[in-house]
């Protein structure tokens, strides 16, 4: 029995890949995380700024004293062990992390669909973030996306599996330490999880105010950070922001008008979204191209939105790769990834304060292509079929077995028929 959607391609994909190659791919990526560790940076990196946040705390002052700490209580607490170890450490250490937390939510998108770590499709999407600047950018900084990064594909994998409040849960988690993963609460809305929709904000709820009730001053989230974040931020940070609402003004698009066009977009592709949930199809498909429509309208209008937030959903998307019919199987959803390719020099847009103009054609682009596979397909009568997930599980274990890998568990498959 093959892989529901699985075809000639998608089975080339879910191969195993020769040593060489893996090797080759591991090297290209860790030559970027070399690159970085050899770079002059600044204390100012995003890691630092919630290290300082909790210095703050445990010297009796408020961690939003820094205008730049921009997270929930819970991240403060989280990131207490960190200043026990010195800077030269974390200096050194970070990047590595940072770089490893990447490579889980890869694996973890792949598993998603049932492919192998040591994958041809896993080869590529590994040498893919050793030349990609997104990549790149979140390892320099150490920035804290990469915790939603995973938190994204291991509460579709558990979605994927019917364990819908293990995935409130994880979300709920991701939440209390970076609000960013907020989109996918919709997800549950549209699949009527309702306790799972419980946890996903139960959870950061409670972690917010017990860390909240622990810190002194904690009002000053809302007095201080809710407006910096409101106004997007400051002029150190605003021209890395891609969202429309801050690139269409530099354009010369009046900012009232920017806002307009931004919400409407936002509007369109979350009706997109809709459209793609009833469409039904492949479990996993329909899961993670809903989910990152989901996140990709947050990206369009939220403010800021950086060229590492596609960190959150382009892994799950190229996973995606495997199965027939995906949006990925376009290329159109990857042209947008050009501006991104590390070396290549824009004319005009090769300095850091232009770089928001590349990063809003990642973002738009991959929208765009997404969004519009979603609309084209919402009548398709091939995704209107009854899927079972022990049938999809079984499928799953058949065709690893074909390239050599090792059985998925039952237990992954719970004995429960949809009709999509």
């Amino acid at each position: 029995m093959s892989t529901p959607g699985a075809d000639i391609f998608g089975r080339r994909l879910r191969a195993r890949a020769p040593w060489p190659v893996l090797l080759a791919a591991w090297l290209v990526l860790a030559l970027d995380v070399v690159h970085v560790l050899r770079a002059a940076r600044t204390p100012g990196t995003d890691n630092g700024v919630v290290v300082r946040a909790a210095q703050a705390l445990l010297h009796g002052g408020s961690p939003y004293a820094d205008k730049r700490f921009l997270y929930l209580p819970g991240a403060v607490f989280a990131a207490v062990p960190e200043t026990v170890v010195s800077k030269d450490v974390l200096a050194m250490a970070v990047p590595v992390v940072t770089a490893l937390f990447v490579l889980a939510g890869v694996v973890l998108a792949l598993r998603v669909f049932g492919v192998r770590p040591d994958s041809l499709l896993a080869a590529g999407i590994t040498a893919g973030l050793g030349v990609f600047e997104p990549f790149h950018g979140v390892v320099y900084l150490g920035n804290w996306t990469v915790l939603s990064a995973v938190a994204f594909p291991a509460a579709l994998l558990l979605a994927r599996d019917g364990r819908w409040r293990a995935a409130g849960g994880v979300v709920g988690a991701a939440l209390a330490l970076k609000p960013m993963l907020v989109p996918l609460l919709l997800l549950f809305v549209l699949a009527r999880r309702w306790r799972a929709l419980a946890w996903a904000v139960g959870v950061p709820a409670a972690v917010s105010l017990a860390a909240a009730l622990a810190m002194p001053r904690p009002g000053m989230f809302f007095t201080r950070t809710l407006p910096f974040l409101m106004h997007g931020q400051d002029a150190y940070a605003r021209p890395f922001d891609a969202a429309w609402p801050s690139v269409l003004p530099r354009l010369g698009v009046p900012q009232p008008l920017a806002l307009a066009l931004a919400a409407g977009a936002a509007v369109a592709v979350l009706l997109c979204a809709r459209c793609r949930w009833r469409a039904g199809g492949d479990p996993a498909l329909r899961l993670v191209e809903c989910a990152s429509l989901l996140m990709l309208a947050a990206f369009l209008v939220s403010r800021p939105s950086f060229q590492h937030y596609m960190l959150v959903v382009l892994p799950s998307l190229a996973a995606s790769l495997v199965v027939r019919g995906a949006a990925a199987r376009s290329v159109w959803l990857w042209l947008p990834l050009l501006p991104e390719a590390a070396g290549v020099t824009w004319p005009y847009l090769e300095t850091a304060r232009r770089h928001a103009f590349r990063d809003v054609v990642l973002i738009t682009g991959v929208t765009a292509a997404l969004a519009l596979h979603a609309w084209r397909t919402r009548s398709d009568p091939s995704r209107e079929v009854t899927v079972s997930a022990r049938i999809y599980a079984v499928g799953n274990r058949e065709s690893a077995r074909a390239d050599g890998g090792p059985p998925e568990r039952a237990r992954d498959a719970p004995d429960r028929t949809e009709t999509r």
